[in-house]
């Protein structure tokens, strides 16, 4: 079994994204929700045991530059970011995320 976490950095402040709200996938089940903290973080996340398979994180940060910067048009350009991936190997998995209103970066951390 796996562990996941995630990190949302705001390219646009270059501070921690707080409040983005996230969900966590398996195929087409719902496995987790939450928001990340003050830092940026979503620790209830990496409590989630994860078995080898296809899942998709979604990050709502149409909201949050709505709410945080109030210059986005509507809708939005991103407002939901799904990042899809395969877990195949016991461990963990970190995934950060990059983001302003017009684009995103993402990679495996560790």
């Amino acid at each position: 079994m796996s562990s996941l976490s995630t990190h949302v950095l705001d390219t646009v402040s270059g501070l921690p994204a707080v409040g983005v709200g996230l969900r966590l996938y398996l195929e087409q089940d719902l496995l987790f929700e939450g928001v990340t903290d003050n830092d940026g973080r979503c620790p209830l996340l990496k409590e989630i045991l994860l078995n080898t398979g296809r899942y998709r994180l979604e990050f709502e940060v149409g909201k949050y530059f709505r709410e945080l910067h109030g210059v986005m048009e509507d809708p939005a350009f991103l407002d939901t970011v799904p990042i899809v991936f395969g877990l195949s190997a016991v461990g963990h998995a970190h995934i950060p995320l990059l983001v302003s209103p017009y684009s995103y970066s993402t990679y495996r951390g560790s």
